[in-house]
């Protein structure tokens, strides 16, 4: 998730920028959102987030809207222990929720202690080890107090936790540009990282006990902030840009490979759908919490694409 003013951002991408856009159909899948965020594939629905509904809803594909889970914070980042204990972020309130298969709902970690401003979103390997990010500052805050491109060029870095299968927490990595959507390579071997104000993807190997090491940039994203992210079956992610009206296909080293046009600010995408080739894109008209908070704008989008998802989400 990436939340600051886009008053002083662009909305529209240069023109080398905006070479490789596909026409694509685009389709509304769900509107009426507040706020949409950290989609997840799972037992044939598209699972998400609403900061400002404070809930975790389903959608079918065909546009079937259900309440998952309310909470008494913002949901941010979901994923699945092996048991199908499901694990929720709470966002301002730096924790993780489990809501085990008895429907018990339970504070899994505290991340106070890691994260130094809100926390975004997660991803949840086969083990059931959770990697969770976090914005690092308050954005609006910086913007209201330092200039614009003074923030992006020297943002405050925040660290990645990693909480255990038995709820520990430790910091799994340090020092990244707002670690936001994240996706496990299916060997259960690499992690990809969304650094959204570090304008690129950051990988780490993920070694037997969960620790990460050998930090690399899988791709630059060239001026296009990655928000969340999702893997497919050939190796590429696929990147929403809160900074514009797109969704980017991109391979490692950082060849743009194909661009969606969404029509409004995306914020998340994922792979899903019964053959795993529905794109599923999460749009709004603005990321700022007054404006998104007080108007129902929020879009589930999707499009057929090519190749399916793989990893975990």
């Amino acid at each position: 998730m990436y939340r600051f003013s886009l008053r002083s951002a662009p909305r529209n991408l240069t023109t080398h920028m905006n070479r490789g856009i596909m026409k694509r159909e685009v389709k509304e899948v769900v509107g009426g959102l507040y706020f949409g965020e950290a989609p997840r594939w799972h037992e044939d629905r598209l699972w998400f987030s609403d900061f400002y509904e404070h809930a975790v809803l389903s959608v079918s594909a065909d546009g079937d809207l259900r309440t998952e889970l309310s909470i008494d914070d913002q949901p941010s980042g979901l994923g699945w222990m092996p048991d199908g204990s499901l694990l929720v972020v709470s966002m301002t309130k730096r924790q993780v929720l489990r809501r085990d298969t008895n429907g018990n709902v339970s504070v899994w970690a505290d991340l106070s202690d890691i994260a130094t401003y809100h926390c975004n979103d997660m991803v949840v390997d086969a083990q059931g080890r959770a990697y969770v990010g976090n914005f690092g500052l308050n954005l609006d805050e910086e913007v209201a107090t330092r200039p614009i491109e003074e923030v992006l060029a020297n943002p405050k870095l925040a660290d990645l936790a990693c909480i255990s299968p038995e709820g520990k927490v430790r910091v799994a990595a340090s020092d990244l540009c707002f670690p936001n959507g994240s996706v496990i390579t299916p060997d259960g071997k690499t992690l990809i990282v969304a650094e959204t104000l570090g304008y690129r993807l950051a990988a780490f190997t993920i070694n037997a006990d969960g620790s990460l090491s050998d930090r690399r940039v899988w791709a630059a994203t060239e001026g296009r902030m990655p928000d969340g992210i999702c893997l497919d079956a050939e190796g590429a992610v696929w990147f929403a840009n809160p900074m514009s009206t797109e969704c980017v296909r991109i391979a490692e080293g950082g060849k743009v490979l194909e661009v969606i046009d969404t029509g409004q600010l995306c914020f998340a995408c994922m792979l899903g759908g019964v053959d795993g080739k529905t794109l599923f894109m999460l749009t709004g008209d603005s990321a700022e919490a007054h404006i998104a908070s007080s108007a129902r704008t929020g879009r589930v989008l999707s499009a057929s694409v090519d190749v399916a998802r793989a990893g975990r989400p």
